[in-house]
């Protein structure tokens, strides 16, 4: 085990995941948008355990780490908090608020695997009350700050600047409810990036920042770094010396893009908590999605560190870098 103390604060959520047996494109018309109103029959639905923080840390915990997570929930989280314990997460740091429900997520996906989605936040509105100062224990070696209640998180970006704590940032979905010198803020005093491509067009748009810019004025330079998922395309990874390039694992079969992007931070992640290169780590974070997405849901597959080494290395030679996750005990 890398014996990392990592926090992961975010979005803690309950997923409703619905299938229809069609293509939005054939129902959506370009001369209307101004007017939309569709509804969609869907054939399937099943509610699922979600939230960026938990499916990032539950992959995490796979690869034999022992993530804590720092959010808020409501009052219905107790099974879903017994699901994370008993798989090596740890949620001491998981404050539930009385009276709110866990936030929830609703997505329906078509046949092209396009998906519309809603969030409700519910508990999750109140994470700015719970401040990384309160943390328990030793400080963490990293914080992970993910999608969540934007005071939240230009809370944590604070907080962690102020204590000296290195953090990855991952604004997603919330990049258009951040302004431009929140997101600077966030960006450049972070020891890294994490967004998809359409994300990182706005940001460069809203803050006129492009990578060289970011990873020149971060306050982690030279190591800094920019990781940018490309979907079928893979992802990209930004240092000031070098791009990578990373293709994407070829999955088994395709069941639902649901959490792909999580399983990949988190996959990714446990490499830099072992202190692999980037290129494994962004190798480790293509396999971990691609395991994601050959089953239902954010937190529906399952491997242990020996299953991933040996699929892995089916793909990839690294050179014997991933010997020490082959010799992990996981609980």
């Amino acid at each position: 085990m890398s014996s990392k103390n990592i926090v992961l604060t975010g979005s803690i959520a309950f997923d409703y995941l619905m299938v229809f047996p069609g293509y939005f494109r054939e129902h959506i018309l370009l001369e209307r948008l101004d007017s939309l109103s569709l509804s969609f029959l869907v054939e399937s639905m099943v509610r699922l355990r979600g939230g960026v923080a938990p499916n990032i840390s539950y992959t995490l915990a796979l690869l034999g780490e022992n993530p804590r997570l720092w959010a808020t929930v409501g009052e219905d989280f107790e099974e879903y908090r017994a699901w994370l314990d008993s798989k090596g997460v740890q949620t001491d740091g998981v404050k539930v608020i009385p009276g709110e429900f866990t936030a929830s997520f609703f997505v329906n996906t078509d046949r092209a695997n396009s998906q519309i989605a809603s969030f409700y936040p519910g508990a999750m509105s109140c994470a700015a009350q719970h401040s990384l100062h309160d943390l328990p224990g030793e400080r963490p070696d990293l914080v992970v700050i993910s999608p969540n209640d934007p005071a939240a998180m230009n809370l944590y970006v604070r907080e962690c600047q102020e204590m000296g704590i290195p953090y990855i940032y991952d604004p997603s979905q919330q990049v258009v409810r951040l302004s431009a010198e929140d997101l600077r803020c966030g960006i450049l005093g972070a020891v890294a990036l994490f967004v998809n491509d359409y994300e990182y067009s706005l940001i460069q748009k809203a803050t006129g920042l492009d990578a060289i810019k970011i990873l020149q004025q971060s306050a982690y330079a030279p190591d800094a770094f920019i990781t940018v998922t490309l979907g079928a395309r893979g992802a990209d990874i930004y240092t000031l010396a070098k791009l990578h390039s990373i293709p994407v694992v070829k999955p088994q079969r395709i069941i639902d893009p649901t959490g792909v992007g999580d399983a990949f931070r988190g996959g990714f992640i446990s490499g830099y908590l072992h202190n692999f290169s980037l290129l494994t780590c962004g190798r480790m974070g293509s396999l971990a999605a691609a395991y994601c997405i050959e089953q239902r849901g954010p937190q529906g597959h399952s491997y242990t560190p020996q299953e991933f080494v040996s699929r892995f290395r089916e793909v990839y030679d690294d050179q014997g870098e991933l010997d020490e996750l082959s010799n992990l005990v996981v609980r």
